[in-house]
């Protein structure tokens, strides 16, 4: 991950990690509302309670909060992907904990907002695209191709690439659901319907895979 999604430590004192948190939630909901262009450091610091001071000793410029944010909302919603799970589950137990998940963060208010004000916004600045891609889309991506990897190891499942299965795997959860909801003529499964399709995607992926 690049370093700059990271606080930058100076000497002295460490950082204040309450503080950062709300500046990421307080950037979290102002990049969602207002979109990036209109949202200053300044309505950030007063969202969070701290000065604008206290927002550049923990995130250099913009870019890195909004960075740093993306990629604390995937965090927030795919625990299984960024830390370790119980390796002893069954393998379709694993894959079905990220499913659940994926769909949870791509189907979420929020992400179908930030995804549609990057569209919005990739056409007049390609490097804040880049930016997003890098903090949110890649990163699972990456992340998926690595957990892909351990599953291997299983002797239960054989890819010729993880990284092409991870692609294979995102993308069947995703599904139709996913692309009514970003063009706005859809609606939010309900329960059930959203553990079936999980649990159809698993089967298949699982099918394709395995040994």
């Amino acid at each position: 991950m690049p370093n700059r999604l990271l606080p930058h430590s100076g000497p002295g004192r460490p950082k204040d990690l309450a503080k950062r948190q709300a500046i990421l939630d307080a950037a979290k909901n102002l990049f969602i509302r207002k979109g990036y262009v209109s949202t200053s450091m300044d309505a950030v610091a007063a969202e969070a309670g701290v000065s604008k001071l206290t927002v550049y000793s923990h995130f250099n410029d913009k870019e890195t909060l909004f960075s740093a944010a993306v990629v604390a909302r995937c965090e927030e919603q795919m625990p299984e992907l960024f830390f370790d799970q119980h390796s002893e589950l069954p393998v379709q137990t694993l894959l079905l904990n990220i499913a659940r998940s994926f769909q949870a963060l791509i189907n979420s208010p929020e992400s179908i907002e930030l995804h549609r004000l990057m569209v919005t916004l990739g056409t007049q600045d390609p490097a804040l695209s880049k930016i997003f891609f890098e903090a949110g889309p890649q990163r699972i991506l990456q992340e998926t191709e690595r957990f892909l990897g351990r599953l291997e190891k299983t002797g239960e499942l054989q890819f010729d690439s993880a990284r092409t299965a991870a692609e294979h795997f995102l993308s069947l959860i995703k599904g139709a659901c996913n692309f009514r909801l970003m063009v706005g003529c859809g609606e939010m499964p309900d329960a059930a319907s959203a553990e079936q399709h999980v649990r159809d995607v698993v089967e298949l992926f699982m099918r394709a895979y395995r040994i």
